[in-house]
């Protein structure tokens, strides 16, 4: 009888089919994390940012090959992009991308400043200072992992976009999980449900399921999971992604240590 091979070990939780939950290691998220705030970083807590970036760009993702599929093409381009976020509003994430990306130049609108003096785009900064935009490329191996996954590739311009994309948005949730902390919790904020005309309403969660407690627990030293998940809530702001990306951390989270 044939030897099976011995299966690798995973050194983190994983979803119920199995996969790993995030190419987007923890020590990745903690880096980001870093770049933001001094605060401490629980294991759950990294888990669970790591897996809602891992959501959003999966869906992200998926909307531009569903839009190169409507053009026989396997390889995304910048335009699939475009197209997948003008057909779902809820892609619409890492806002601070589009003014240094050439994809969205002219696609962001021109600002006018008091005088009606037109404002030139953001330059590319070459300040050495970590930030969501020089730190962009350090999601490149993740971002390949994702497109594999979907049995697409992309072109370069594409690759670097979500990037950024993820950058901008990690670095956005880390921000406002560190304002949690320091605020003691959400105070409120409200809900807006996305849905297409010809297609039915979702089921709506139940409260508790996507909102931080008023108070929350824990030291104010530390950025926990709960933290993550309120600013999870912040960040997307309404419709089926956020309940994904919520439930979807929310299990990817079940097995690691209380946050």
């Amino acid at each position: 009888m044939t030897a099976q091979p011995a299966r690798p070990e995973r050194s983190g939780p994983e979803t119920a089919s199995g996969m790993d939950v995030s190419p987007f290691k923890p020590s990745l998220v903690k880096a980001v994390f870093r770049d933001v705030t001094p605060m401490h970083v629980s294991r759950a807590a990294a888990w669970a940012a790591a897996s809602v970036t891992r959501t959003v760009l999966t869906e992200i993702i998926d909307g531009a090959r569903r839009a190169a599929a409507e053009e026989a093409r396997k390889k995304l381009t910048p335009g699939d992009l475009v197209s997948a976020i003008d057909r779902n509003v809820e892609l619409e994430v890492g806002h601070k991308w589009y003014d240094h990306s050439p994809t969205f130049r002219g696609l962001t609108g021109v600002l006018y400043d008091a005088d009606g003096v037109i404002v030139p785009s953001r330059k590319r900064s070459r300040s050495r200072k970590p930030s969501a935009l020089v730190g962009a490329h350090r999601f490149e191996a993740g971002v390949r992992k994702l497109l594999w996954g979907q049995g697409v590739t992309a072109v370069p311009a594409m690759v670097r976009d979500l990037d950024g994309i993820a950058s901008v948005f990690l670095t956005d949730l880390a921000r406002d999980a560190a304002m949690v902390v320091r605020e003691g919790g959400v105070r409120r904020f409200g809900t807006v449900t996305v849905v297409l005309s010809d297609e039915p309403a979702p089921t709506p969660l139940p409260k508790e399921a996507f909102r931080a407690p008023a108070a929350r627990r824990g030291d104010r030293r530390t950025i926990g999971r709960d933290d993550v998940l309120a600013a999870t809530a912040m960040q997307l702001f309404g419709g089926r992604l956020r309940q994904r990306a919520l439930a979807e951390a929310r299990e990817a989270t079940q097995n690691t240590l209380a946050g």
